[in-house]
């Protein structure tokens, strides 16, 4: 039913299209940024919600 209503609109073949092209670039981008961020960072934000301290970031170099 569904596809009745879409094949009636004109161009719409264009949109998964176009959704392709914006997610792939996205994706790529944010799995290079994950594996940039540095380690350090990574374990003092995930110690974070178990530690009761108020040393910041700084202070474990």
């Amino acid at each position: 039913m569904l596809s009745k209503y879409l094949s009636a609109i004109d161009g719409i073949a264009a949109y998964p299209i176009f959704s392709l092209f914006i997610f792939v670039p996205f994706f790529i981008g944010v799995t290079i940024w994950v594996f940039k961020l540095d380690k350090q960072f990574l374990n003092y934000m995930g110690d974070l919600p178990l530690d009761d301290s108020t040393e910041s970031l700084e202070d474990r170099k």
